[in-house]
C-alpha cells in the first residue's frame, strides 16, 4: 500500500512523547497542536482532509474533511516531511498524563477503531475516518463511545490514552463491559454495543454513569484507567468556584472559607 514506513522511539513515563525518524521524503501526519519539536530540514504543511493522501480530487478531500468535522476534530491536519539530507526527527507530545500506544496496522488487520480524541500521529497513507455504530441505542446513548474514529492502512499509528493502559485479548464470544470513557481502541472484529446499567439506584448513585460499552470477541481491546473527561471533572470540582471546596473540606479549608467570608 501507500503508507510510509517510519521508525520511532517513545520517551518518558507518564507524560510521554514520541520521536519519529524520517528518511528523506518520508512524511508523518499529526493532529494540529501535537508538535513538540522538529529538526531542521523537515517541512511542515497544513493539509485539508484526513491526511491519507488517497486522491479523489476536491470531492474526496471535502468528504475526508467532513468526516473529521463530525468527530469534533479540525478540518485540517499537519504533515511533516523530511526534505533534507539524511535522517531527521520530529516529536509529538501527549496532551495530558497517560501513555502513547504504537499500533502497527499491518499486524492488526489494517484497521483500528478508537475514541475520537485518541489519535495523535501516523505515517502518511493512514486514513483517519469515522466509525458509525449500526445500532440506534449505541448512537443515542453511547456518550463518549458513540462516534469513534477508524484508522485504516498498513502503516504505523500512535494513539494516546490517559493513566494506565490495559491491553486485553478477547476470545471468540468473550464479553467485556467497559465504561464508555475508558474504552481507547479495539480491532475491527470486536463487536460493540451499549448496555444500560441495571437498577435505578446504581444508575443514580453508583457514580459510574448510565451506560457500559459491551465488547464481544474475538479481537484486541485497549482500555485506559483515566479518561480525560474524568480528570477534567475532578479538576473542575476542586477548583475555586468549580463546585468543590478549598483543601478538600479539611479544617484548614474551613478557616480559609471563614476568612474569605464564605
Amino acid at each position: 500500500m501507500n503508507n510510509h514506513k517510519i521508525d520511532y522511539k517513545i520517551y518518558g513515563d507518564d507524560m510521554q512523547f514520541v520521536e519519529v525518524e524520517l528518511d528523506p521524503n518520508e512524511t508523518v501526519i499529526a493532529e494540529a497542536g501535537s508538535l513538540m519539536m522538529m529538526e531542521d530540514g523537515i517541512h511542515m504543511e497544513t493539509i485539508f482532509g484526513d491526511g491519507s493522501g488517497g486522491g479523489g480530487g476536491i470531492m474526496g478531500k471535502l468528504f475526508g474533511a467532513g468526516k473529521r468535522l463530525i468527530t469534533g476534530e479540525s478540518l485540517f491536519m499537519t504533515t511533516f516531511t523530511n526534505q533534507g539530507q539524511g535522517k531527521k526527527h520530529v516529536s509529538f507530545a501527549s496532551p495530558y498524563p497517560g501513555k502513547i500506544v504504537p499500533m502497527d496496522l499491518s499486524e492488526l488487520g489494517g484497521k483500528i477503531i478508537c475514541q475520537k480524541d485518541a489519535f495523535l500521529a501516523a505515517a502518511k497513507g493512514v486514513s483517519v475516518g469515522v466509525e458509525f455504530q449500526r445500532k440506534i441505542g449505541a448512537g443515542f446513548f453511547g456518550g463518549e463511545g458513540f462516534i469513534m474514529q477508524k484508522l485504516e492502512g498498513d502503516g504505523m499509528a500512535f494513539v494516546h490514552a490517559g493513566g494506565t493502559i490495559y491491553k486485553k485479548e478477547l476470545a471468540p464470544g468473550e464479553i467485556l463491559r467497559v465504561d464508555t470513557g475508558c474504552l481507547v481502541a479495539m480491532t475491527s472484529r470486536v463487536g460493540y454495543d451499549i448496555e444500560m446499567v441495571k437498577g435505578v439506584k446504581t444508575a443514580l448513585f453508583g457514580g459510574e454513569g448510565l451506560f457500559f460499552a459491551t465488547l464481544r470477541g474475538p479481537g484486541t481491546v485497549w482500555v485506559q484507567s483515566l479518561p480525560f473527561s474524568r480528570l477534567a471533572s475532578r479538576v473542575f470540582a476542586a477548583a475555586p468556584g468549580g463546585g468543590g471546596s478549598k483543601d478538600e473540606g479539611s479544617m484548614l479549608g474551613g478557616v480559609f472559607r471563614m476568612l474569605d467570608g464564605d
